[in-house]
C-alpha cells in the first residue's frame, strides 16, 4: 500500500508541476471564451455585409413588395431587358437577380420564380425570400378571390401554449434546449477528459518503457500496483484541472460583471425594451434553468468521469505496455474511439429526441457508453436507481477490465522490439 500511495503522489505532482499543464489549466478558460467572443463577432461581421438583390418583374407589379434594408438593398431593372440586366449584374458583382415571369397565374410564378447568383445564395436567405414571395403571392391570390387579407390578418390568433408541470411549476417553452445544452456538454467534456487523461497515462507508460526506467521500477513494485498508480495519479490530476476551472471561472465571471457593471439579478436595459410575454419568458427559462439538478449534475459528471476514466485509461495503459511507441497504438485506439463516439451520437440523435426512450435507456446502462450517455440524460430526470444501476455495472466492468489490462500489462512492460497483435494480447491473458 506505501509503494501504491507513493507511486500516487509521483504521477500527480508529476503532471500537475508540468508546465504545459499549469499553462493550460489557467488559459484553457480565457482560450475558450475567446473563441465564443471570436465567433460571435466573426458571425456578426458576415451578416453585416449588404447584399445587393437586382429584381426583374415582367409583370411590374411585385418590385413594390420588396423594400431594402441594412441587410438587402433591391434595385429595380425591370426596364430593361432580361439579357441586360443579367449582364448588368453579373458585371457589378451584384448578390443575384430575382426573376418574375410574365403571368396572371399565381400559382405558375411560384413554381416558376427564379433566382441568378454566380455564387451560391446563403440557405437563410434564400428561406427569407420565399417566404417573402410566398406572403406577396398569397395576398394576391387572396385579392384576385375577393378575399380581404387584412380580414384574415386580423382573425388570425396567436396562441401562446402555457407549459406547467402537475405541481403547478409554470416553464419555458426553451426547457428542453436548456436541459440539452447541459446536458450535450456534459457529456461532451467527459468524452474529452477521458481521452486526454487517457493519452497522458499511455504516453507516460511508453515513456517509462522506452527509457528503460520501468525495468527498475518493477523491481520494488509490482505491475499491477505501478497501473493503479499511474491511473490514479492522473485521475487526480485531471480533477484538480476541472476544480480549478470551475473556481476560475467563477472568478473570472465576477470580475466581468464587477469591471463592466453588470447586475445579473437587475433587468438589463434590452430587457427593460421587451414586451411583457418575451419577459415572462426570460423569467421562466431563468427559473428552469435553477431548477435544474445542477447538484446531481455535477456529483454524477465526477463520479462518471472517474468512472469512464479508470474504464478507458486501464485500456490506454495496457495499450502503452503492449507497444515500444506512439506510432504502434494507432492499430489498438480505433476499438477505444468507437464507444465513446457511440454514446455521444445515441446522445445528440436519441436522447434529446426521446432522453427516456428504449435506445437511451439501454446505452446508459452499457458501461462503454453509460458515461457520456446518462450525462446527457439526468437534466431530463432520471432516477437515483436508474443512476445507482448503471454505475454499479460500470464499476463491476472497471474490476474485470482492469484484471485483463493488468494481465496484458504484466506482460508488455518488459516486451521490447516486437510489434504486437491481437492475438499476442489475448495470448498474453492466459500467462
Amino acid at each position: 500500500m506505501r509503494n501504491l500511495k507513493l507511486i500516487i503522489v509521483r504521477e500527480y505532482l508529476a503532471r500537475v508541476r508540468n508546465k504545459t499543464f499549469m499553462i493550460m489549466t489557467f488559459v484553457s478558460p480565457i482560450i475558450m471564451v475567446g473563441m465564443v467572443v471570436l465567433i460571435a463577432y466573426l458571425s456578426n461581421l458576415n451578416s453585416d455585409d449588404n447584399k445587393v438583390v437586382a429584381v426583374y418583374d415582367e409583370n411590374s407589379t411585385f418590385f413594390e413588395e420588396f423594400s431594402s434594408d441594412e441587410n438587402i438593398s433591391y434595385l429595380d431593372f425591370s426596364e430593361m431587358s432580361k439579357e441586360a440586366a443579367m449582364d448588368t449584374v453579373e458585371q457589378r458583382d451584384y448578390y443575384g437577380l430575382l426573376y418574375f415571369p410574365r403571368s396572371n397565374d399565381y400559382q405558375y410564378l411560384a413554381e416558376h420564380t427564379e433566382f441568378f447568383a454566380n455564387k451560391a445564395p446563403g440557405i437563410s436567405f434564400i428561406s427569407d425570400i420565399e417566404s417573402k414571395i410566398s406572403s406577396v403571392l398569397t395576398v394576391k391570390e387572396l385579392q384576385k378571390r375577393g378575399v380581404d387579407p387584412n380580414a384574415i390578418s386580423e382573425a388570425k390568433k396567436k396562441v401562446n401554449l402555457q407549459i406547467e408541470n402537475f405541481s403547478g411549476e409554470e416553464t419555458s417553452k426553451l426547457s428542453n434546449y436548456v436541459k440539452m445544452f447541459f446536458g450535450g456538454a456534459a457529456g461532451y467534456l467527459l468524452m474529452m477528459f477521458i481521452i486526454i487523461y487517457g493519452n497522458m497515462v499511455m504516453r507516460s507508460v511508453i515513456e517509462e518503457k522506452t527509457n528503460r526506467i520501468i525495468e527498475i521500477i518493477i523491481s520494488s513494485v509490482k505491475p499491477l500496483q505501478l497501473m493503479i498508480g499511474k491511473i490514479l495519479g492522473t485521475s487526480f490530476a485531471g480533477i484538480t484541472q476541472f476544480v480549478i476551472w470551475i473556481v476560475f471561472g467563477g472568478i473570472l465571471l465576477f470580475v466581468i460583471t464587477s469591471i463592466f457593471g453588470i447586475d445579473v439579478y437587475q433587468s438589463s436595459p434590452v430587457n427593460a425594451q421587451l414586451d411583457a410575454g418575451s419577459q415572462d419568458e426570460i423569467r421562466k427559462l431563468l427559473v428552469d434553468i435553477v431548477n435544474l439538478p445542477l447538484a446531481k449534475i455535477i456529483c454524477c459528471f465526477l463520479i462518471y468521469f472517474i468512472g469512464g476514466y479508470f474504464l478507458y485509461s486501464s485500456v490506454y495503459a495496457a495499450i502503452g505496455a503492449a507497444v515500444d511507441n506512439e506510432t504502434d497504438t494507432q492499430q489498438f485506439m480505433f476499438p477505444i474511439i468507437i464507444p465513446l463516439m457511440l454514446g455521444i451520437y445515441v446522445g445528440f440523435f436519441s436522447v434529446i429526441d426521446n432522453p427516456h426512450g428504449l435506445v437511451s435507456t439501454i446505452f446508459s446502462y452499457i458501461p462503454l457508453t453509460s458515461p457520456v450517455v446518462m450525462l446527457m440524460r439526468i437534466p431530463f430526470g432520471v432516477a437515483w436507481w436508474e443512476i445507482l444501476i448503471s454505475m454499479l455495472i460500470l464499476i463491476g466492468t472497471i474490476f474485470l477490465l482492469i484484471w485483463v489490462a493488468a494481465k496484458i500489462y504484466r506482460v508488455g512492460i518488459l516486451m521490447y522490439g516486437k510489434k504486437p497483435t491481437y492475438k499476442e494480447l489475448y495470448r498474453w491473458l492466459k500467462y
